[in-house]
């Protein structure tokens, strides 16, 4: 009787064990989709180049790419936006979370994928003006790449960007006609409904707020409300960083502020970039209402810069330091999480080919983590958590600027500026 026992015990065990292990690989291997992901502050986002050489021809490789995804896993990040298919970054970085996966069931990433879109003669080296009317023949290529891809790697890739800032008029080089926009993301919903592509892939434009109706009545015309209609969400961008010399009526140190500490003062300006953001997003909230949509909008890009040369550094608006990085990072991070509006903060390493001439120009400078994995101040709570302590970069352990050190660090802040020739 006691063997009885026993027998009946060790295959309940298995049973037990077994149906256990089934609901792991049920949880594991669940289907996931955009709309699951989008607004869910479990699925931090962020957006990603593994670009770590002056030059965007050398691309980094499949271990390189793998080393980046499990710094970046290891913070939280589960979601990443990328920005073109023509370089091949895209692909390898898609085959580089592909094989995560299988080495580790558990490991989860997903993907953003941007369509770089550009009018006919962007960039051109002899000098023939670009044509904003008409658009470059290759985008057809990149359109179909794009299409290739989310089909090859459906349980990754869960939006397709079509074009990164491509409507914008400041992108004198480039932008597109909202027509050239609307046409490629009709084309991806089509193909969703003929299951060209999944069904629960999402499609949008990323873009700048005043693109999507937020700014100048320039913008507000038929074809951009039948592409709002048509997206499946607008992801849009707001930069106060930027706008701390190009629009800085934010930026400058209010009366009432003028007994407090530099500090206090710097805290201030930052809690003013926050709201400046917060307005920016309402704006274009506003606009998609006035014209009959209901669509969820995440923002696309947002970020600040570290070091500038430039308009942004000392002799400038004086935007440019980690603490007011780490600021920026925090208020971005709460505000949006609580509102469950997804932020694809710009950007997650510093990326030296964007200003290769000018070292210390301001667009090398966005990551929150340098080229060589030195961890800037909006991370240092993440070092000393530990979660860093079984990943590198280009060999180093991630460790925390300045050496931890915030006084360190303070001696480069400086309150911010409006006074200066501009």
């Amino acid at each position: 009787m006691k063997k009885i026992t026993v027998l009946i015990f060790s295959i309940l065990t298995v049973i037990v064990l077994f149906s256990c292990n089934k609901k792991s690989e049920t949880k594991v291997n669940k289907v996931i989709s955009a709309k699951e992901i989008l607004g869910n502050p479990d699925f931090l986002a962020i957006s990603y180049g593994g670009y770590r050489e002056k030059s965007r021809e050398v691309q980094p490789t499949l271990e390189e790419l793998k080393e980046d995804m499990k710094i970046l896993s290891a913070m939280g990040i589960k979601i990443l936006r990328t920005y073109n298919v023509h370089l091949e970054q895209a692909s390898n970085l898609l085959e580089a979370i592909q094989q995560l996966k299988e080495e580790d069931p558990n490991f989860n990433m997903y993907v953003m994928l941007g369509a770089w879109i550009d009018c006919k003669n962007a960039f051109n080296k002899q000098n023939i003006e670009p044509d904003h009317n008409l658009e470059s023949e290759r985008n057809t290529v990149e359109i179909n790449t794009a299409v290739t891809l989310a089909n090859k790697y459906p349980e990754i890739v869960k939006i397709i960007a079509v074009g990164n800032e491509a409507m914008v008029k400041w992108a004198a080089s480039y932008y597109v006609q909202p027509s050239v926009i609307l046409k490629w993301v009709t084309h991806l919903q089509d193909l969703k409904k003929s299951k060209g592509l999944p069904a629960d892939l999402w499609i949008t434009s990323s873009d700048d707020y005043t693109s999507w109706g937020g700014g100048d009545s320039v913008y507000h015309t038929k074809d951009l409300e039948k592409l709002i209609h048509t997206v499946d969400y607008i992801s849009m961008h707001t930069y106060p960083f930027h706008n701390s010399h190009y629009n800085s009526d934010f930026w400058e140190i209010p009366e009432n502020e003028n007994t407090l500490t530099d500090k206090e003062k710097v805290d201030a300006a930052m809690l003013r970039a926050l709201n400046f953001a917060k307005k920016q997003y309402d704006t274009v909230s506003n606009y998609m209402k006035s014209i009959g949509a209901n669509k969820p909008i995440h923002i696309g890009e947002t970020g600040w810069a570290t070091t500038s040369n430039g308009f942004y550094g000392e002799n400038g608006s004086r935007a440019t330091d980690e603490y007011k990085q780490g600021l920026y990072y925090s208020h971005l991070r709460e505000w949006t999480n609580k509102e469950n509006i997804s932020c694809f903060y710009f950007e997650a390493f510093d990326e030296q080919w964007k200003d290769a001439e000018n070292e210390k120009g301001s667009e090398n400078h966005f990551g929150l983590l340098t080229i060589n994995g030195k961890a800037k101040y909006p991370l240092w709570n993440l070092v000393d958590k530990g979660v860093f302590k079984n990943v590198s970069r280009n060999g180093n352990p991630i460790t925390k600027s300045y050496n931890g050190k915030l006084d360190s660090l303070m001696k480069d802040v400086f309150v911010p500026n409006t006074n200066y020739s501009k």
